[in-house]
């Protein structure tokens, strides 16, 4: 290597190391403003404890828009804007009743489910997944109420795992039952945690075939129940709800921006969703994910941080039951022709943030990678290709790198689509260390990108 060359690679690691400790400090700032001037926890007990729980097509997801519109207000951030939603608007009703042997049994009825119209009274039969259903079939399970009591696997670390191998039961299981002349299911919650609060979440119907009432069980009353079952196996339960579906409502994504000094016509969204399950306060799930995502605009604003493309923050509606807030911005942003450099979600609860995974391509994960030195003091270590969010998913079809925070995972089932899902179950500190660590990643890719925005690198090739 001759005398210029070594002169020119000298020069080159100068200026890296010096980005590198102008990056550095930057990041530190994030986290000093977020732990000791941060705005998220009071905020989260704000969206909790003044609106509550707000499932969509609610009033008090009516309300949650207002709460947030006027509060992107208050930041006088560029632009604060609605995007009308259709949403659907299903009721849980006032009557939610279930038994067995005359014992009254913890139950949540699932999202979508039909009414009972009245009690209903019938044997009960347990079963593990759709395969035992269909072996079982019509001549053991007609007239029966079906009992999904496949539980999470305690071996898998990850509970996001042990939930997808668990949540076909939830979702599907009404209709798989159904078919075999079932008058109702009785589904485990999902959850490791053996208490007797049930956890709610969406479930569906298959076109064509007869709606059934389905509601959760606690895991406490799943497990009585099973134990029951294995001495009185002619028990005898009852199941009464009066839940219904409405009309769609009209409703709003909530979306504020600052818009970029360089290239303000290239976008940076990020978000989580606004709208909640309609028992606890919807305060993980996904109150975290509304205030690291309104924090983090917050914060960059704070610092008077001048970024290169447009920083986009999006409060989504309907993520719990359909998920069309996110999939009317992305027809939206299609419409409009909008380039997206990355698409960030936060929505996997406010417990302490272990880093990110990427729904991208090998070189937009290895350059995420490349910023683990920057992020490692302050505990994040998980940089890998993976699952970015439901909210941020429909964008992927406009080749979007997707990114999701991943705090802790260990309790998010707990609380999740639970009564415990309140303010008081959420850490202030983890919160915050939360926002800090999403607003640090889009700090890093407003700065360096991810590689050749995928719709144009299209449009080149």
């Amino acid at each position: 290597m001759n005398k210029a060359s070594l002169i020119l690679l000298s020069i080159f690691f100068s200026f890296t190391a010096l980005a590198q400790k102008e990056d550095s400090l930057q990041i530190k700032t994030i986290y000093n403003i977020a732990l000791e001037e941060g705005h998220a926890y009071k905020n989260l007990r704000s969206l909790c404890k003044d609106v509550g729980a707000r499932l969509s097509g609610s009033p008090e997801a009516e309300k949650a828009v207002s709460w947030a519109k006027n509060l992107l207000e208050s930041y006088q951030f560029d632009k604060v804007w609605l995007m009308p939603v259709k949403v659907p608007h299903w009721i849980r009703g006032d009557i939610e009743q279930a038994g067995v042997n005359g014992t009254a049994m913890s139950i949540k009825t699932l999202g979508g489910s039909v009414s009972s119209n009245g009690r209903i009274e019938a044997n009960v039969i347990e079963i593990q997944n759709f395969e035992e259903l269909a072996t079982l079939g019509e001549a053991k399970v007609k007239g029966k109420i079906v009992f999904y009591n496949r539980a999470f696997d305690r071996k898998l670390i990850s509970t996001g795992n042990a939930y997808g191998a668990c949540v076909n039961q939830r979702w599907s299981g009404a209709s798989k039952a159904s078919v075999y002349g079932a008058v109702g299911v009785f589904v485990r919650s999902l959850s490791h945690l053996k208490d007797k609060h049930a956890h709610t979440g969406s479930m569906g119907y298959e076109e064509g075939i007869q709606k059934i009432p389905s509601v959760a069980l606690s895991v406490q009353d799943a497990d009585m129940l099973s134990e029951l079952l294995k001495t009185q196996p002619n028990a005898m339960a009852y199941l009464n709800v009066n839940s219904q579906t409405l009309a769609d409502k009209d409703s709003y994504n909530v979306i504020a921006e600052i818009k970029g000094s360089i290239e303000p016509d290239k976008i940076i969204t990020f978000g989580g969703h606004l709208d909640s399950w309609d028992v606890g306060e919807g305060a993980h799930d996904d109150g975290a994910g509304v205030v690291h995502s309104i924090e983090a605009l917050r914060i960059l604003k704070a610092i008077a941080y001048q970024p290169r493309y447009t920083l986009r923050c999006v409060l989504f509606m309907n993520e719990e039951n359909g998920n069309n807030g996110g999939k009317t911005y992305a027809a939206v942003a299609k419409e409009k022709g909008e380039v997206h450099i990355a698409a960030l979600e936060s929505d996997a609860g406010g417990f302490v943030p272990r880093g990110f995974t990427m729904d991208g391509t090998e070189e937009q994960v290895k350059q995420m990678q490349s910023w683990e030195p920057l992020l490692e003091p302050y505990n994040l270590h998980i940089f890998k290709k993976g699952w970015g969010g439901v909210d941020i998913k429909p964008l992927k079809s406009q080749n979007v790198p997707l990114i999701g925070l991943r705090p802790d995972d260990q309790r998010y089932f707990d609380h999740h689509h639970s009564d415990t899902d309140v303010f008081e179950n959420v850490h202030q500190r983890e919160l915050e260390l939360g926002a800090a660590s999403f607003a640090s990643m889009i700090f890093l890719i407003d700065k360096y990108g991810l590689g050749t925005p995928p719709q144009l690198k299209m449009e080149k090739e």
